[in-house]
């Protein structure tokens, strides 16, 4: 016989094996409306009392930034030798005062020594070559005048004879033969007189190109000598200019070669500052901007002269010079804090500079609750900067607090609670 099963009822039927997909139903309800409503933000609880705070404040925006100089001389001369050599005589110490025209360094060359005495030598033998050729040219010369005298009375005699013949011959007292043969020798010692005259002439006109060329010749001699020697008085190298002897570096016996920087003259009559820039500001760096600084209790104005093209390790160079007067007892070498002021002054919203901006880049920061208890991450917007203050465009209200410490412990949290 059949047994009966009887329907259960009330909380008895929730726990039948029917009611099972309808409790998986609900569960799987709940878990979606859990992922719904659920807080996604991630929480790190941290000490308060090593954060560091700022306010979020509205005021005047002081748009300059601080760079750090060296004084430097405005002028500076560098020393390089013209002829190499071995030092043989340092006359100055380095930082010791000259003027110019004073010895710093005396330098020997034995090899300039010697083409000193190879060119005396070519030079004594030029000018003994050229005497004893002027000396032949006017035995020669003296020579040909000989012989046009010689000719000029030969052709004198011979000028009788031809008239006496001549004479003769028309009276019928000689033959014919004999007169033309006395018109003859006459006239062949008249071309011999020409012909002499024109090879005097040649032979003047030919000394005289002669001469000049060898005269020539011996002056390029003589200013190669003079260029010898003054290479030798390039040895003892000498101030160019009054100042202070900088960076001198040789010692005796070193080999220097020709054009080797041995050192420097810095021109003490006036100076600059100069200065490396962050790269950041290249765009806004310009020539003519102001930049101060104190120094013992008083405030001096320098303005940007120079402002170098190139940028190495992430800076560019630029070179101030004074506005008025200078600090007393200046130096080369000296360090200044410069105040380089890029714009005029303007109100904006502003928070205290951190740390914490090496790390979010101004893109976004902790903002604390008006209770104090936790900080949430918020995203701004940083505009300009200056050492004591970020300039904001976004992102934040006046009376706000931020953190304003590193962030390198706070990984990707969203939130912050204060313990």
């Amino acid at each position: 016989m059949d047994k009966v099963i009887e329907k259960k009822k009330g909380i008895a039927a929730a726990f039948t094996k029917r009611a099972v997909p309808y409790w998986m139903g609900g569960v799987v309800v709940l878990f979606v409306l859990w992922l719904l409503v659920r807080d996604n933000q991630s929480v790190l609880r941290v000490n308060s009392q090593t954060l560091s705070m700022g306010q979020v404040t509205r005021g005047e925006f002081n748009d300059y930034i601080r760079v750090t100089g060296q004084v430097m001389p405005m002028t500076t001369i560098q020393i390089s030798p013209l002829e190499g050599g071995v030092v043989e005589t340092i006359v100055a110490e380095e930082g010791s005062k000259v003027k110019k025209g004073d010895v710093i360094l005396i330098l020997n060359n034995e090899s300039l020594d010697l083409q000193i005495l190879n060119a005396e030598a070519d030079l004594a033998e030029k000018e003994n070559i050229l005497r004893n050729t002027m000396i032949s040219m006017e035995q020669q010369k003296l020579s040909l005048r000989q012989d046009m005298l010689q000719l000029g009375v030969e052709v004198r005699r011979l000028k009788r004879a031809y008239d006496s013949s001549k004479e003769l011959y028309q009276e019928k007292l000689i033959a014919k033969e004999e007169w033309l043969k006395a018109e003859e020798d006459y006239l062949l010692a008249l071309d011999k007189l020409e012909l002499v005259k024109n090879r005097s002439q040649q032979d003047s006109l030919y000394r005289t190109v002669q001469i000049e060329q060898m005269e020539e010749s011996l002056q390029n001699m003589r200013r190669n000598m003079l260029m010898i020697r003054k290479r030798k008085d390039n040895l003892t190298i000498k101030a160019p200019i009054d100042g202070e002897l900088g960076l001198l570096d040789v010692v005796l016996g070193q080999s220097i070669s020709a054009g080797t920087k041995v050192g420097q003259i810095n021109n003490l009559d006036s100076y600059k500052i100069e200065a490396q820039v962050d790269e950041h500001y290249i765009d806004r760096v310009t020539s003519g901007l102001v930049a101060q600084f104190e120094r013992q209790d008083e405030k001096y104005s320098t303005v940007i002269r120079k402002v170098y093209p190139e940028v190495r390790d992430g800076k560019f160079k630029a070179d101030f010079k004074f506005d008025g007067q200078q600090p007393a007892n200046i130096r080369i070498g000296q360090t200044y804090y410069l105040n380089l002021q890029l714009g005029q002054p303007e109100e904006a919203l502003l928070i205290p500079r951190g740390t914490f901006y090496q790390k979010t880049g101004g893109r976004w920061i902790y903002v604390v609750s008006e209770d104090g208890t936790q900080a949430s991450r918020r995203e701004i917007r940083i505009g300009r900067q200056n050492p004591q203050y970020y300039e904001v465009l976004e992102g934040l209200e006046p009376g706000e607090r931020v953190i304003v410490s590193g962030y390198d412990s706070f990984g990707d949290n969203d939130v912050l609670i204060f313990r």
